[in-house]
């Protein structure tokens, strides 16, 4: 199993959510966090001041599924948040080693 976290726009969490739904994925988590990557932020004016935002507001969605679907959601989730400019994100998969439900105590993919 996998652990797929993409952090992407806020205003394309309700396509990639939509996609996501469309290629059978179950569940996922979605947090608001904030951060910066190459762009070190943006310059903003507010009543004719200017000054720079150092953290931009992104959502990260989390997400754990067998390796077998790894690709598809990794393509789904490009596909669907890319808009081609700066700040669409970052897409990290990790290994999952083990997964247990707590209400009825399934591990494994069974769990997931």
């Amino acid at each position: 199993m996998k652990k797929i976290e993409a952090i992407i726009q806020p205003f394309k969490v309700e396509p990639v959510k939509e996609a996501l739904h469309a290629v059978s994925v179950q569940g996922m988590t979605v947090v608001e966090v904030k951060g910066f990557g190459r762009q070190k932020g943006i310059r903003e004016v507010y009543r004719g001041m200017e000054y720079q935002v150092d953290l931009i507001p992104k959502v990260k969605i989390e997400i754990v599924v067998p390796d077998e679907k790894v690709a598809t959601i990794v393509d789904t989730i490009m596909a669907t948040a890319r808009t081609g400019r700066i700040g669409d994100g970052k897409i990290f998969v990790y290994p999952v080693e083990e997964v247990h439900r707590i209400r009825t105590g399934e591990s494994g993919e069974a769990a997931v």
